[in-house]
């Protein structure tokens, strides 16, 4: 079973959390985005069960809870995947401009997923840089990785992994699964607000 939940960080980051929770959310940018995220785990898991982190900081329920889950963030735009099927992964991110994509798609990308880009129409290439980007990130995030680990990541064959990406007109959503989940509106939950 896979749960997949959207929301805003603006709207979610000010939902009732137990005190104890919400007394660990970090000061500075980064607080909105932590407490959204455990506004969208409560609503998915209740109780919420402890959270534990990796030693490269993906964090997890505790290895005797048969779930994982996996938080992403974009601008407003905040995405949950829920699994009991084994570890996952998502990335979610703003369909936006980019200076020197292209050079950075240089960088990082295989061959593959270049000829990806190239079989698009100009004007479309932009949006594809973000799907095949949100495929690799969901890939790492999925393997409990490194951002730098991105360029070793061949999002157009993913061993052993499933990968499913979704896009609108603003947003570019990925999913890592280790078994099929076929990322489509309908499977989408939408989390407008939460009330105690």
């Amino acid at each position: 079973m896979y749960r997949l939940f959207l929301g805003k960080i603006s709207t979610l980051c000010v939902a009732d959390l137990p005190p104890a929770l919400s007394g660990l959310a970090p000061e500075g940018v980064r607080r909105n985005a932590w407490l959204a995220g455990r506004a969208l785990l409560c609503h998915a898991v209740s109780p919420l069960p402890e959270i534990f982190y990796s030693d490269q900081g993906k964090p997890d329920f505790a290895e005797e809870m048969p779930l994982w889950f996996n938080l992403s963030h974009s601008g407003d735009d905040i995405a949950l995947l829920l699994s009991d099927e084994g570890p996952v992964g998502c990335d979610i991110e703003a369909i936006r401009p980019r200076p020197h994509w292209q050079q950075l798609a240089n960088v990082v990308f295989t061959a593959n997923e270049h000829d990806e880009i190239e079989r698009e129409q100009q004007e479309q290439r932009l949006a594809v840089f973000w799907r095949i980007w949100t495929r690799k990130e969901a890939i790492v995030k999925q393997r409990g990785g490194s951002a730098w680990q991105i360029v070793s990541i061949d999002s157009t064959a993913p061993l052993h992994l499933h990968v499913s990406d979704y896009q609108t007109a603003e947003l570019s959503l990925a999913v890592c699964t280790p078994t099929p989940f076929s990322v489509s509106h309908s499977l989408i939950e939408v989390v407008h607000g939460l009330t105690a």
